[in-house]
């Protein structure tokens, strides 16, 4: 009878990821103190020097170099922080110099940017924080170690009658408690290494953090907030020019071709009446035709299905309207009460789809196509492929750009891989 695997071959077990935690924090911890002695070096020095030497031409040469020297200081901790942090670095944008820019204006940039001096405070005031850091991991470490070993090296110590711990606390001096008493106290270290070590570089991480990244974070989510409005006004300005286009070559033409009639069979009636009973038919035909045209338009806008029942009874309905077979995969769940997504993200989905499925029977002369929509998580995954002659993008419009606008506004990402001759593969990921 075959055993079952308990772990499959390279996963990491639980113990294995602690122990490579532990040795990256206690690696990242200890090189830390050699890094902020010289960088509390250069930076209090370079700053000294630079301003006491301000009111001669000397001073402002040495102070830049003080902040160059502090970026690079920086730029080494932005390194080591990422990985502590589980997070992708992230890197200022410092003020450029061009090439063709004087001595003088590359000795003010780093003077006039304001995270260089941020960097600067950071190689000044790291080193409280690493003499907290440090000497708190090496006592753990010795403490674990010395302790939970303590029964190989006992015999070697010249321990008399009354000395050690064990007395104190009433154990006697017997080498077996003195032993247990050692031994415990460090499998306590021991325990709580792990613990205390995370936490050490965590606090050295989390300091570097905010002098280091803070601004640059702060800029870069304003940024992302701004480029999602601006996505947002985008793609609402392309569908009110899309659905004002529509109603200007459908129902609006239709109206007023309705009224010519309907004013040629007043003129009728009077002369031929049969004429202007046909002259009303047509106004009737027109009538409805109008009609169909402003359901088709009140769908484009907030379609009824989506509505009431959610994506995947939305999407099956646009999978029926096509011309192109398509294999349809949509999680049951998103159209259930718990789990709907937001009604914006809902919205964008659909028409994403629909716009998707519109490109493929118009350009693409695929036979087939495949629609996925998925829960994973918190996001949403769309993925719409088929095979046919590729060549889309973003750029070249066919609604796809209208569709980025809308799926960036909510924060999500579209990715259009469309080769030559490779077919389309348009995958969307959205925050649910």
């Amino acid at each position: 009878m075959t055993s079952t695997a308990t772990a499959r071959a390279g996963t990491p077990t639980a113990s294995g990821m602690i122990t490579r935690r532990l040795g990256s924090d206690s690696v990242f911890v200890l090189t830390g103190l050699p890094l902020a002695l010289a960088n509390f070096v250069v930076s209090v020095v370079g700053l000294a020097l630079g301003l006491g030497l301000l009111v001669t031409v000397i001073g402002l040469p040495i102070l830049s170099g003080a902040l160059h020297a502090a970026r690079t200081f920086a730029d080494v901790e932005r390194r080591r922080i990422a990985p502590v942090l589980d997070t992708p670095q992230v890197q200022p944008r410092y003020r450029a110099v061009g090439p063709e820019a004087g001595a003088w204006r590359r000795i003010m940039v780093p003077v006039l940017e304001p995270q260089s001096w941020l960097d600067l405070a950071f190689g000044m005031l790291r080193l409280p924080v690493t003499l907290i850091a440090v000497p708190v991991t090496l006592a753990w470490w010795v403490g674990a170690a010395a302790g939970s070993l303590y029964w190989l090296y006992d015999w070697l110590l010249p321990v008399g009658q009354g000395d050690g711990l064990a007395p104190l606390l009433g154990l006697g001096d017997a080498p077996a408690a003195r032993i247990a008493l050692h031994t415990a106290i460090g499998l306590f270290f021991l325990i709580t290494l792990p613990i205390v070590v995370r936490g050490c570089a965590l606090l050295q991480a989390w300091f570097a953090r905010g002098l280091l990244t803070g601004v640059a974070e702060m800029h870069d989510r304003i940024t992302t907030l701004e480029e999602q409005r601006q996505a947002a006004v985008s793609a609402e300005a392309i569908a009110l020019r899309r659905l004002e286009r529509d109603i200007h070559d459908g129902p609006q033409q239709r109206l007023v071709r309705l009224a010519m009639d309907l004013g040629r069979a007043r003129e009728q009636l009077t002369i031929d009446p049969e004429a202007a009973g046909r002259t009303l038919d047509e106004a009737l035909s027109q009538t409805r035709e109008t009609l169909n045209e402003l359901r088709t338009l009140s769908r484009g806008i907030a379609p009824p299905i989506l509505v009431d029942r959610g994506l995947p009874s939305a999407i099956a309905a646009l999978a029926g309207r096509g011309v192109i077979p398509v294999d349809l995969a949509v999680d049951a769940h998103l159209g259930t009460a718990a789990g709907r997504p937001a009604a914006g993200v809902e919205s964008s989905v659909y028409f994403l789809v629909a716009e998707a499925l519109t490109n493929i029977a118009k350009h693409s002369g695929a036979t087939t196509c495949s629609v996925t929509v998925r829960q994973d998580g918190d996001r949403l995954i769309v993925t719409v492929s088929d095979d046919g002659v590729g060549g889309a993008h973003v750029a070249k419009g066919h609604g796809l750009a209208g569709i980025a606008d809308r799926v960036r506004a909510h924060g999500g990402t579209l990715v259009v891989t469309s080769p030559a001759g490779g077919g389309t593969a348009i995958h969307a990921e959205l925050p649910m």
